[in-house]
């Protein structure tokens, strides 16, 4: 071979090997910007909530809002690479250095995060009702429209009255855009699961309904601030109902005025049905959301003689059996509260004294 081909043919292999080696880097460094390096500009875990279907133009736009983008080219071209064009409503739980093609995979494939949820017990209605909505995606209008559906919830064997007692009190995990039925009715499912499925001997014994140990275990949560007390407050309850006597529990009026706060003498006569002052019996539904331990304590009450109980400064109550006993415990307890008074009123004086 004449030496000028050989050597023709040398530079050609080194512009070929050269040409392949600048391929290769250039395809490395694609492949790991997309690959390996991390999409978002945080250096901690990022709770992100896409509430509807988006473009790659509207996604931009929520990260740039939350400042998590660093290079607004990079990211576009990142997109475009990978050729994502929509991404999936949900909850996203992104970690840090999460790369480009993991965060739009995720997306827009919609694997979602699930969300932890927890119900308390003993919060007023509308307290329960704004933790559910607040928590999901529908909005409260929706979990409103679910409540009041006779025919869902007939499903489930209760009516509008039960409603808040079901909603029982743990912790759940959700997809964040599950729907308001979906979310309830796992939440009812639960209820049966640990109470009526649980307990369902126990109410053939005592011969009451569900709903009936649910609005006494729902006026018992509310009463006792102290889990001890829970039976013996139970038994209370049970021995006026037994001799025919008002129930006379705080609670219900705290209901009725719509608001829990000390109740002033005129919040005893609103009329109202859930007020046990006026009304006989148990009232027409549950207050609150009762816990399993208040639950408990309605199906399995303290054997005693109590008729009566007032507030204690330790944050109990004293009981009394007989009323001329209440009656003196009572002024004890208006005594001491009237003495707290003057306390907080002589702190006042001084605490505003040193400031003038």
């Amino acid at each position: 071979m004449p030496q000028n081909n050989r050597h023709i043919s040398k530079e050609i292999l080194i512009a070929v090997l050269l040409f392949g080696i600048a391929v290769f880097l250039v395809g490395e460094s694609r492949w790991t910007r997309l690959y390996q390096d991390p999409a978002l500009d945080t250096d901690e875990l990022v709770d992100l909530y896409l509430d509807d279907e988006h473009s790659p133009e509207k996604l931009e736009e929520i990260l740039t809002e939350k400042g998590l983008i660093e290079d607004i080219q990079e990211f576009n071209w990142a997109i475009n690479t990978l050729r994502w064009r929509r991404f999936q409503a949900g909850h996203y739980r992104i970690e840090e250095g999460t790369s480009y093609n993991e965060l739009f995979s995720r997306m827009g494939r919609g694997l979602q995060d699930p969300i932890q949820f927890t119900l308390l017990p003993g919060r007023p209605p509308w307290d329960v009702k704004k933790r559910i909505y607040q928590s999901f995606r529908f909005d409260s209008l929706a979990l409103s429209q679910t409540l009041s559906d006779s025919t869902f919830l007939a499903e489930h064997g209760i009516d509008t009255t039960e409603v808040i007692g079901h909603l029982y009190p743990d912790s759940y995990s959700f997809y964040w855009t599950a729907s308001s039925e979906q979310v309830v009715e796992r939440i009812f499912k639960t209820f049966n699961q640990k109470v009526t499925e649980q307990y369902r001997e126990r109410l053939d014994e005592l011969d009451i309904t569900m709903n009936e140990a649910i609005i006494l275990a729902s006026i018992i949560e509310w009463e006792a601030s102290q889990n001890d007390e829970k039976k013996t407050i139970s038994g209370l309850y049970w021995n006026r109902l037994n001799r025919g006597m008002r129930l006379q529990a705080d609670p219900t009026v705290n209901y009725a005025v719509g608001e829990r706060r000390r109740l002033l003498y005129e919040d005893y006569k609103v009329e109202h049905p859930y007020n046990t002052y006026l009304h006989e019996g148990l009232p027409p539904g549950p207050i609150t959301n009762p816990s399993q331990s208040s639950i408990e304590a309605a199906l399995f009450p303290e054997e005693h003689d109590y008729l009566y109980m007032v507030a204690a400064p330790e944050g109990n109550h004293n009981f009394s059996e007989t009323f001329e006993e209440h009656k003196r415990k009572s002024a004890e307890w208006r005594q001491w509260l009237n003495e707290q008074y003057r306390l907080k009123e002589e702190r006042e004086r001084n605490n505003n004294n040193r400031s003038e």
